[in-house]
């Protein structure tokens, strides 16, 4: 508890992606990179070392025409809470390069402390993690066109979605200056959240029964966060990692794909 900030307990900044309204334009995709200065190579085929912190994966139900259906699927970093803050990746970083913070309930990236073991990358289990196998190279003219506000990562670190955590930091100090300790809904929102062109990506704090994302999902901190909207749900439940990224869809099929590795379940295929 941050009685400080005069709080009944801390923020928890989360997301909830409708699935049923998301149409996998890729918008998401671009406003991250264009905000965080994500690196990109010429040739983008070799999929194995691009850099894509929110990525857009297409998922079916198996079935012919004409019962076939699809779905896209947004996956940003789950900034995953796990048990008391002990998210796989902070658990294993010897570093310290990523942490949990307890104010915002956001896993961070120091790049700074990043050696690049990569253990953070084989223990997350949603493949949001990525490591810069090259010095980043900008076309001429484009590095004039950088954030100012995110650090470019240079060759041998991992780098993922932070919730354009820069925008917090900056909301925040204009709250300072005006005498205030608390933000305003729309005064902290990310990147990828604002560039969706059908509204599917909401932002805000999980613990403020006031914000969308709360009331939306209706998160359970007795039970992990668990959702308890019925249309409500978060990938790989059972790992329990306690990921703040929650999914909505009226389809049950594309529910029950968030955990397509149940026991005597049938295999949802996935592409991306």
């Amino acid at each position: 508890m941050n009685k400080s900030r005069g709080q009944s307990q801390p923020k928890k900044y989360g997301m909830v992606i409708d699935l049923d309204k998301c149409t996998g334009c890729g918008s998401c995709m671009v406003a991250c990179m264009a905000e965080n200065n994500v690196p990109f190579k010429k040739d983008e085929t070799n999929k194995r070392d691009s850099i894509t912190w929110m990525k857009v994966y297409r998922l079916t139900n198996g079935k012919p025409f004409p019962d076939h259906d699809i779905c896209y699927l947004p996956r940003p970093c789950m900034h995953c809470e796990g048990h008391n803050g002990h998210s796989p990746c902070v658990s294993v970083c010897p570093a310290t390069a990523t942490d949990y913070s307890n104010e915002t309930g956001i896993v961070s990236q120091i790049y700074t402390r990043c050696f690049g073991c990569r253990y953070c990358m084989a223990a997350c289990p949603y493949h949001a993690r990525y490591f810069n196998w090259w010095d980043p190279v900008w076309p001429a003219g484009m590095e004039e066109m950088l954030s100012p506000d995110v650090s470019v990562r240079m060759r041998g670190i991992v780098e993922k979605c932070s919730f354009c955590f820069h925008r917090y930091q900056r909301a925040m100090d204009k709250a300072h200056l005006e005498g205030r300790r608390d933000l305003e809904e729309a005064e902290y929102q990310t990147s990828c959240t604002q560039a969706c062109p059908v509204g599917a990506i909401t932002f805000g704090d999980l613990n403020n029964p006031e914000h969308k994302v709360h009331q939306l999902v209706k998160p359970d901190n007795a039970h992990s966060g668990r959702p308890q909207a019925p249309n409500a749900f978060r990938l790989l439940e059972r790992l329990g990692t306690n990921p703040k990224v929650y999914y909505l869809s009226d389809r049950e099929w594309v529910r029950r794909a968030g955990d397509n590795y149940l026991k005597g379940e049938g295999t949802i295929g996935a592409k991306h």
